[in-house]
């Protein structure tokens, strides 16, 4: 009986090796040729690479924007961004689903998964991806999301996807814990979904439009708005006057502009695809679908010794890949020791005579509700803003303790959001006296992940600005950037809000804040590491990672 099982575990494993001998062989060959030839490296906030020869960048003109008025160096970083952000999907014509991306026929290796790694060493995984006829790819350009997990340890890492442009992938983990680690490989999209998911975005901008009440005595008027707005009907030019973010609405037949009393969103176009391509956005299917082992899923990992244990992490510099990972359900930075505030008191002797100001998106309202849920002595003021909307205020008089949350400029999707509260975060920003009790969280994408990217560019460009001009005049006041997090999709959500888009705001992020003086939550690995499904709002013991981060930034562990 031993004698046979024996014969069968080293039959196992001798077919495991020869699969991965061919599959190295073809992506080695592939490998070189793609460092040879590539002018442009594609790096995204979670890891993939996409090896592309970008030689000049051609885009659809939208609104002006490559009319604006832009330094040498602000058109030169512009220009470089685009360039970086260039996602290479062949033009190889209408594609038939049957020949699209299947990820349950693909599969996907680990090199040497019978050998026993040490805490820091890498693994390396290969993908092959092939169509529904189960006849494999030879182009690139689908978008994957990998990690390493250990679920018993409540233990997650990201790891980073390199695109070969033939169908085959390598995902590169760093192995960061001891003891039984499982790869898990997810196809988010097909390389069929991501050329119209760009077309979308360079073509219809306009899929969610915005809209707003203009009244005046018993007479009312509703219009609809963006920041760009098609047609030579007359218009109500609402572009702010220090910052140039244009905003435009339809000009009310009987009304003045200064009628408008506030700003909602009117809703998300139907109909934008073929039924052709509607099959690549399928649930169940193609979206967030898992892409399955073809051997062993798992390797074991020793631990290393406390020399080499230090050694890696006083190599961890910036740029470091992940930035982070999961142990225990708690968050552990590379970079620098992480507090954990467990108790309110903690955070009350933290934030004590500070004042804290939150601006952007529901992402970082979320951060509002959990410190105001949380702490008891931090109390809620009722200003009588909409719900969800804000903006809110938050007292802890006893420990001169404010919290300020409020949302940032159009474009966003909030329900009614009255014209007087349609601040932009730069303008805000340039209101801040600043110094060593002021803290400022900013987040700020989820709502331009429909637009062409340099609408997003200019936003960031102005609230960096700002930042910059903060930090001169008051050095000591802390900054914290809150990063774009992954989220649940379905074929609708797809069009709007993929992650696909939110990874290339996230990348433009990360690169004009680098070297600014700012911190960075990093709620895209966060969520990506973790267990828990991916949502919009991530739930609380996210949250409570991201906020346990913010404040650790805020009161540092005395070294």
């Amino acid at each position: 009986m031993w004698i046979s099982f024996f014969k069968l575990r080293f039959f196992c494993c001798l077919l495991a090796v020869l699969m991965v001998v061919v599959l190295v062989i073809n992506v080695t060959q592939v490998e070189y040729l793609d460092h040879e030839t590539a002018s442009a490296t594609f790096i995204d906030s979670g890891g993939q690479f996409v090896f592309s020869q970008v030689t000049g960048i051609s885009r659809n003109p939208y609104c002006g924007y490559e009319h604006q008025t832009l330094s040498s160096r602000e058109r030169l970083e512009e220009d470089s961004l685009l360039a970086a952000l260039q996602w290479q999907v062949p033009d190889v014509g209408p594609v038939p689903f049957l020949k699209s991306t299947d990820p349950s026929s693909s599969y996907f290796v680990i090199l040497n998964s019978a050998a026993f790694f040490k805490v820091g060493s890498q693994l390396e995984v290969l993908v092959h991806v092939q169509d529904f006829q189960g006849k494999p790819k030879k182009y690139g350009g689908d978008y994957l999301q990998a990690r390493i997990h250990s679920p018993k340890l409540q233990a997650g890492a990201v790891g980073r996807v390199v695109d070969y442009q033939n169908g085959f992938y390598k995902v590169f983990f760093t192995l960061l814990w001891p003891g039984r680690v499982k790869v898990s490989i997810s196809l988010v999209h097909p390389s069929e979904g991501i050329r119209v998911l760009q077309n979308l975005q360079e073509e219809k901008p306009d899929r969610v439009y915005f809209k707003s009440l203009f009244r005046s005595g018993r007479i009312s008027e509703t219009t609809e708005c963006n920041v760009c707005l098609p047609g030579s009907l007359p218009l109500c030019n609402f572009t702010d006057l220090y910052t140039g973010e244009p905003w435009f609405c339809f000009k009310p037949k009987k009304l003045p502009c200064s009628s408008r009393i506030n700003h909602f969103k009117g809703g998300y176009l139907k109909g934008l695809l073929t039924a052709a391509e509607n099959a690549f956005f399928q649930s169940g299917v193609n979206i967030k679908m898992p892409i399955n082992s073809s051997g062993p899923d798992w390797v074991t990992v020793i631990p290393s010794s406390i020399k080499e244990t230090n050694n890696l992490e006083l190599s961890q510099g910036l740029g470091t890949f992940p930035s982070g990972y999961y142990y225990k359900n708690q968050w552990r930075p590379r970079k620098f020791k992480m507090r954990q505030f467990n108790d309110p008191d903690n955070i009350t002797e933290c934030l004590q005579r500070k004042v804290v100001y939150l601006f952007g998106d529901s992402t970082i309202r979320q951060w509002f509700e959990y410190l105001t849920t949380f702490v008891p002595d931090l109390v809620e003021f009722n200003l009588g803003s909409p719900k969800n909307v804000g903006p809110f205020l938050a007292v802890d008089q006893k420990h001169n303790i404010l919290l300020k949350y409020r949302c940032h400029g159009p474009p966003i999707r909030f329900t009614t959001v009255f014209s007087n509260d349609l601040r932009y975060v730069a303008n805000e920003l340039n209101g801040i006296v600043g110094g060593k009790n002021t803290v400022v969280a900013i987040a700020v994408w989820s709502h331009f992940s429909t637009f062409p990217l340099e609408v997003y560019i200019r936003r960031l460009r102005n609230i960096r600005r700002a930042v910059v001009q903060l930090l001169d005049r008051s050095p000591k006041t802390v900054v914290v950037i809150r990063t774009a997090n992954a989220q649940e999709l379905g074929p609708e959500v797809s069009l709007f809000n993929s992650d696909w888009y939110n990874f290339q705001l996230d990348t433009i992020l990360r690169k004009m804040f680098s070297g600014v003086g700012v911190y960075l939550v990093d709620a895209w690995e966060m969520t990506l590491a973790h267990y828990l499904p991916h949502k919009l709002h991530p739930d609380e013991v996210i949250v409570k990672n991201q906020l346990d981060m913010f404040l650790s930034f805020v009161c540092p562990l005395e070294s």
